[in-house]
């Protein structure tokens, strides 16, 4: 968003309509924001009603600039207190969604949808955010049967990605007796093959790479190992192409995770090496870079590199991002035949982990750690 949307001339005209904030959820100075604002996936954006500071509207995910203006729009028009209507309907189910109730969402969206007039202008943004709320209190079949239904009505907009990638995702979690999966799957699976067979542009390229992503997780869960690899060849080549049209080093370091996800999958962690290295260079006071080439180092049995590079990330790391830093590098210590460092420096991220303030600290992030360190010789 930072290197491809907000640097978009077309924002300029929302600058007096809005009070700008970005939000470094990593840093300590900011855990109070975190406690009044819970952050529940990266990127988040929210608009706050200046009378109130509640959250009006929370928008998760990446965004093209023509939706981050439909969001502006939706977002003041939330704040202004005056919908009615259906759109009434649709600001109680963002002020829920927007406060993290997301059970309450589900049902306060479901009632708009139901509502809504026919070739509603809200409706992708609505069924995008009913499917993430339903993936997060668990209701997978809800959000792939809400996914199914509505790609149709979405397939050629903005939201096919990500209404595609989220249904399948949701449809390959069910269980495998339940007589629905196999419907589901095979759906959401032609749909989402058919978003990356014609990439929009006013779809962003991350959310293209994700659909790759859950239609390799498809393949897997056949036990289809040819078929996943040819899918993750099809996501690194696509991400390659965006990466080598990219303006600069920062825009071209917006696909290094993706890229080195999918290398890592393909059991080829050498291909991530030269692009972190790169980006390390290029954008020195960043962490990502080494930490990303610690994890690839070591799937290459590179172990003193790896460690090298989790060095130099740490030294410039901060917040919860220090939590995974430190555990890739216990995993290098296992991995290099060092039990006692790889649980002493499990016990030093469990320390850390503790000692992080309200709003960054997660419980269920210690207790994974801790039952990590008790299967740790």
């Amino acid at each position: 968003m930072r290197a491809f949307v907000f640097t978009d001339r077309a924002l300029a005209r929302h600058a007096g309509r809005f009070v700008w904030l970005s939000i470094d959820t990593e840093k300590p100075g900011n855990a109070s924001f975190l406690t009044r604002y819970p952050v529940e996936a990266w990127p988040s954006f929210f608009v706050l009603d200046p009378a109130t500071e509640k959250v009006a509207l929370r928008w998760v995910g990446g965004a093209t600039v023509g939706q981050l203006e439909k969001i502006l729009s939706d977002g003041r028009a939330a704040a202004s207190g005056k919908e009615t209507g259906v759109e009434e309907i649709l600001a109680r189910a963002d002020a829920h969604y927007g406060a993290g109730k997301n059970a309450e969402a589900v049902r306060e969206y479901r009632e708009a949808l139901e509502r809504a007039p026919r070739s509603w202008p809200r409706y992708g943004r609505a069924v995008e955010s009913l499917l993430f709320a339903l993936h997060r209190i668990h209701d997978e079949k809800g959000c792939a049967e809400t996914a199914r239904a509505a790609y149709p009505k979405l397939a050629g907009t903005s939201s096919a990605a990500n209404v595609a990638a989220s249904g399948l995702d949701c449809a390959v979690d069910l269980k495998p007796e339940d007589p629905a999966r196999a419907e589901l799957v095979a759906a959401l699976a032609r749909d989402a093959r058919e978003v990356v067979s014609a990439p929009r542009p006013d779809i962003a390229a991350d959310d293209i790479s994700s659909v790759y992503e859950s239609l390799a997780s498809e393949r897997e869960a056949a036990r289809d190992e040819e078929g996943r690899k040819t899918v993750l060849a099809q996501r690194a080549a696509f991400l390659e192409a965006q990466a080598a049209r990219a303006a600069n080093p920062e825009s071209r370091a917006v696909f290094d995770s993706h890229r080195l996800s999918t290398y890592l999958a393909l059991g080829s962690p050498e291909r991530a090496i030269p692009m972190l290295e790169a980006s390390e260079r290029d954008l020195p006071d960043d962490y990502n870079p080494p930490a990303r080439l610690a994890v690839a180092y070591r799937a290459a049995h590179r172990y003193d590199e790896a460690l090298a590079a989790s060095d130099r990330a740490l030294s410039k790391a901060y917040g919860p991002r220090k939590i995974g830093i430190l555990q890739t590098r216990s995993d290098i210590y296992a991995s290099k035949g060092d039990p006692a460092a790889a649980r002493r420096t499990l016990e030093e991220t469990v320390r850390y982990a503790e000692s992080l303030p309200a709003g960054q600290r997660s419980e269920k992030t210690i207790a994974s750690l801790r039952k990590k360190l008790e299967a740790t010789p």
